[in-house]
């Protein structure tokens, strides 16, 4: 599957918005949105912004909304055209979704420190759905479902040092962690309001429905 393979913190200064796709080193210092805030561009040219159209500006939230989620421009296509049949509102319906992946809920368990380092555990099989090894970070998790660090994955280096940290973590309150096996349970769907990134979906809607 494609996917990309640049700089991640040239994606956030794109954007103009940290995007927080390096879990906690975007938290500190090193961060390089923080020095560098403009877009990048050659010797500083990103410095310079150009007034943005109606629909630069709903492109911009649609780019920035695929980035966080590490999501290529088909596979989102298809989660908004999914979301767009569901009842209840669209661009509700599509973060949902976009939540209930596989790799973002190991991400929100506190069993990665990012989406990206998440979709390289899922891949390499290191996480169990229901007792079964799932290796698809695009999985859509359901009500119910548990998920699992392997018993057999739990003695690497980078699953010992997940679970060090995974105490001073909190999961979100549709999500239930039990750290001392390295495992969570979907109570339910999130709401709205408990998705805590800064997205405008109805501009992604509006750009969906030109």
């Amino acid at each position: 599957m494609a996917k990309y393979t640049g700089p991640v913190c040239r994606l956030c200064r794109r954007e103009g918005a940290k995007l927080y796709l390096k879990g906690d080193r975007c938290y500190s210092d090193k961060c390089s949105f923080t020095e560098r805030g403009f877009a990048p561009g050659q010797h500083g040219a990103g410095q310079a912004r150009k007034k943005v159209s109606e629909y630069g500006i709903q492109l911009r939230e649609k780019q920035k909304t695929r980035r966080i989620y590490g999501v290529l421009e088909r596979q989102f296509r298809n989660y908004f055209e999914k979301a767009e049949r569901q009842k209840g509102i669209t661009g509700e319906n599509l973060l949902v979704m976009l939540e209930r992946r596989l790799d973002n809920v190991v991400f929100r368990m506190g069993l990665a420190e990012s989406r990206n380092q998440a979709r390289q555990l899922v891949r390499h099989g290191l996480f169990n759905v229901n007792g079964r090894r799932v290796n698809i970070p695009s999985f859509l998790v359901k009500a119910g479902d548990v998920v699992a660090a392997r018993e057999e994955r739990k003695e690497s280096p980078i699953m010992k040092k997940i679970a060090e940290a995974l105490g001073h973590k909190t999961a979100p309150a549709w999500l239930e962690m039990t750290a001392a096996d390295m495992s969570g349970k979907v109570m339910r769907y999130p709401t709205r309001e408990e998705i805590d990134i800064p997205i405008q979906e109805h501009l992604i809607v509006e750009l969906y429905s030109r």
